[in-house]
């Protein structure tokens, strides 16, 4: 019998914690229960009608569902056919899933029909007009060149779309051993995962990563973070995010533990005598505290020993490193940073991302092979400080945000001339997006509408918090003609506060 622990990729894991851990409780969400061994068999099962569909190596496969065992076995199976997984936010608007759908070449789609309040059969006819008037679910349009089908796990289903039995009618004719054969053919080096994150552009980001890479984290935090068979995690994060994957789903099934999902109280025998604990960094019981991740490293790659000073940084003092991983700080010109200095951290490590989807590799990486991580950090003896984030990006409440992508949006909108997007320091949050607009000429603009029409174009944590309207000449810039961000920040939250007197 193979250890999950020791396993190199996704199909050989898979196989492994239905061996392993068999009928034990893997996912739990409500009332329904998916063991492992049923996450063993349901994905095989699926797998084999995708493999009968024509996915294999190759094609990238895009699954939209809420956290749930639906969205365990939907990546299993994908990974098992030796197709790359595509997990698309269940906070996607349409023209963000439009974005996205046509920037990774999806061959397909697989989602549920709705989740909270999302419509994703509205949402995807929204994204992609053409399909109302298509009537026919073998896909060819122009918006999308490379989708050729979209399958609803649930409800109701429009012409242009399949049901899941498609797949189930599919399996009958790939046999296990086609499946085996399959999975045995895929290398530790080969693409096993795309995670979709914001950019410093409008573009979307799609991170690819290895078979080999993800299991080394998964192994790897799964000892870090103290995970075991007793461990019950509640899985807080999204699993389209890479905070979810690490901190909770892969590293609790390398354990053998069980995810919850959802907010509903698990039936005391489903635990049997294992403890609910739950991940915090900043408790005794762990040897290292938690310190800089990011989804090109698949999660984290450095620690620290001591609990982060407020006054200091938000970062614990980073002191150690995930094993085979390099680090250099250099100043703008790429040179070293001396002692008591301050640059941006490179890493270089085994648990790097293949690349950045589309993007040339020298965009992406050093010659070297070094990422530029956006970080800047000061160098203290043989201790990384974190100063801050080098750029533009927004981080609020642990999301990225693009602020070109909002200035875009804000643009496209009628009565716009100019939009500006910046970062609003927030103690609860870390930062906010706050925005300033300026109007056409004889135009008046309504900020609650300008939102109400965001929020139906743009995930909720991308929507302003704070919008204000300028006139063209209270936009502060500096000699060079550069918008002073810091200033605009003020002067956004001092307007705003001033609105809601």
């Amino acid at each position: 019998m193979v250890d999950p622990t020791t396993t190199r990729t996704v199909p050989s894991f898979v196989r492994a914690l239905g061996e392993a851990y068999d009928d034990r409780p893997a996912i739990v969400a409500g009332d329904e229960l998916l063991t492992y061994r049923d996450l063993d068999t349901r994905s095989a099962l699926l797998a084999r009608g995708l493999l009968a569909r024509g996915v294999g190596k190759g094609s990238r496969i895009g699954f939209v569902f809420g956290n749930s065992p639906e969205w365990v076995v939907a990546w299993a199976a994908i990974a098992r056919t030796g197709a790359v997984p595509v997990p698309l936010s269940t906070f996607s608007k349409p023209p963000e899933l439009a974005r996205v759908i046509r920037h990774a070449d999806l061959q397909g789609v697989i989602a549920q029909r709705t989740y909270r309040h999302q419509d994703f059969v509205e949402h995807l006819g929204a994204a992609f007009p053409t399909l109302a008037d298509t009537s026919d679910p073998e896909l060819r349009f122009t918006d999308a060149p490379f989708l050729r089908w979209i399958v609803f796990a649930d409800g109701d289903v429009p012409a242009w779309a399949h049901p899941m039995a498609w797949f189930e009618d599919g399996a009958e004719r790939y046999d296990e051993q086609l499946l085996r054969a399959a999975e045995e053919s895929v290398h530790p080096d080969e693409p096993g995962l795309m995670i979709y994150t914001s950019g410093q552009s409008a573009s979307p980001k799609g991170v690819l990563l290895s078979h080999g890479g993800v299991m080394a984290k998964t192994h790897y935090l799964r000892h870090m973070l103290e995970i075991d068979a007793d461990s019950v995690k509640q899985a807080t994060m999204p699993f389209f995010w890479v905070g979810g994957l690490v901190m909770t789903l892969f590293t609790t099934l390398d354990a053998g533990g069980i995810v919850v999902c959802g907010d509903a109280p698990v039936d005391a025998r489903v635990l049997g005598s294992r403890g609910q604990n739950s991940i915090n960094p900043a408790d005794a019981q762990f040897r290292m505290f938690v310190g800089l991740g990011m989804t090109e490293t698949f999660g984290i790659y450095s620690w620290g020993r001591e609990a982060a000073d407020p006054e200091r940084s938000v970062c614990t003092p980073l002191v150690a490193f995930e094993p085979g991983y390099d680090i250099k700080v250099v100043d703008p010109l790429g040179r070293p940073v001396a002692d008591g200095g301050r640059g941006e951290m490179l890493v270089r490590g085994p648990t790097m991302m293949l690349g950045l989807h589309k993007v040339d590799r020298a965009e992406a990486l050093d010659s070297d092979g070094f990422y530029r991580t956006g970080d800047e950090v000061q160098v203290v003896g043989d201790t990384l400080l974190f100063v801050g984030r080098l750029g533009d990006m927004i981080k609020t409440s642990g999301a990225n945000v693009a602020p070109a992508e909002v200035e875009q949006e804000l643009l496209a909108l009628e009565g716009i001339a100019s939009a500006y997007v910046v970062a609003i320091p927030d103690k609860k949050r870390g930062q906010l997006v706050g925005a300033a607009v300026v109007a056409d000429e004889g135009i008046e603009l309504d900020e609650s509408a300008i939102l109400a029409t965001l929020r139906a174009r743009l995930s909720t944590y991308k929507v302003p918090k704070l919008l204000v309207v300028l006139e063209r000449d209270e936009v502060p810039m500096l000699p060079s003609m550069k918008l002073a961000k810091p200033e605009l920040a003020r002067l956004v939250r001092e307007r705003a506060a001033g609105a809601g007197d």
